[in-house]
């Protein structure tokens, strides 16, 4: 007889994420993941934390990052190869697992690609909510691939953004963004060069795609009271504003220990300060002081992020009916007996798995 402990698997397949926002609604899955990281950054002591582990190839990263608290475990695949786009695969590709302590038992298979540019766009605005001037209207949006629909209405929705200023090397990539976001209520001006794109802008957000140490955005651009929210800059080599960006800046980061090798701050000395975004959340430092201050959230995405993004994209599914169950652990009549599972007899006695069924789990 199947034990009520034994592991149920819920399953969220790319079908089922694309019906669930669909559902739910894209601004309320970016408001709800936002509000999401908020608590658990907000239990910030509570977790098992450490930099993701990366595998560098010359065609790109993949990366596993894993993060815990006392009940549940996460991790996520994902990858990041910018030439993907030239043999029709996303540049990004990621699934992710959550799973009991208690048990090691997997509770959640899903995918993570849609859901890391919601958790992501959901991070840039939570951030720029706290950092930016509460009167920003205007935002630079460098880099207009595929997390940048995400990303710009994040900060419509969140932040109160009404006018993107677009540039991108890729004309195509700008007209597809434009494409994507008309009738959406925000004010689109194409622009022809990072320059006229960021200025009179009140938040810079920086996502491209390139893995080079490349200035992007370089000091004479950052007018007094601008938050940038570096997002292109995930790993080590990889940058996008040039040194002295950071030197007349407020830097806000992740996870310091992580943002130090893969962040804008590789290109610093150890002692330049930073200020890890969950004390701005706990009240523990102020965020922006100042109208005219510079902010600047380099953003390289952490662990944390997708343990919420899982945690709410979970609840959703469950409480829509969204997703199946899967037999990723075998279900024995005797645990002990793996072996036996490979004989006929054996076999027969696994439990039945209902693969393919919507799960219901209270």
């Amino acid at each position: 007889m199947q034990s009520s402990h034994y592991p149920t698997t819920l399953y969220i397949s790319v079908q089922d994420m694309i019906r669930l926002v669909e559902r739910k609604g894209l601004t309320n899955c970016l408001s709800g993941v936002a509000a999401q990281i908020e608590r658990d950054f907000l239990r910030w002591n509570e977790f098992d934390k450490s930099a993701r582990l990366a595998s560098h190839s010359e065609h790109g990263v993949i990366e596993l990052m894993p993060i815990a608290d006392a009940n549940q475990f996460a991790f996520k695949y994902v990858n990041g190869h910018p030439r993907n786009t030239r043999d029709g695969l996303p540049t990004v590709m990621a699934f992710g697992v959550l799973a009991d302590v208690a048990t090691g038992a997997p509770r959640l298979l899903s995918e993570l690609t849609i859901t890391t540019a919601i958790r992501t766009a959901a991070m840039s605005a939570l951030a720029a909510h706290r950092l930016a001037r509460t009167d920003s209207r205007v935002m630079a949006l460098i880099g207009n691939g595929a997390q940048s629909e995400f990303q710009a209405l994040a900060f419509r929705d969140l932040v109160g953004i009404r006018k993107l200023r677009l540039f991108d090397t890729d004309p195509q990539a700008t007209a597809k963004l434009m494409g994507n976001l008309k009738g959406q209520g925000l004010e689109l001006t194409a622009c022809t060069s990072t320059a006229e794109a960021v200025r009179g802008a009140d938040i810079v957000t920086t996502v491209t795609a390139d893995k080079t140490n490349a200035t992007i955005l370089t000091p004479e651009m950052v007018e007094p009271g601008m938050h940038i929210n570096a997002v292109g800059g995930d790993c080590p080599g990889k940058t996008e504003l040039h040194r002295g960006v950071l030197e007349q800046a407020s830097v806000f980061v992740e996870f310091e220990p992580q943002t130090r090798i893969e962040g804008e701050i590789q290109q610093m000395c150890a002692a330049y300060p930073v200020t890890e975004f969950w004390r701005v959340l706990a009240g523990a430092h102020a965020g922006r002081r100042s109208p005219a201050e510079v902010t600047l959230f380099d953003s390289v995405g952490f662990a944390l992020e997708d343990y919420s993004a899982l945690t709410f994209m979970r609840a959703a599914a469950l409480e829509l009916g969204i997703g199946h169950i899967v037999e990723l652990v075998p279900q024995a009549a005797d645990p002990k007996d793996l072996f036996g599972l490979l004989s006929p007899e054996g076999r027969e006695a696994l439990i039945p798995a209902r693969i393919g069924q919507v799960v219901v789990m209270h």
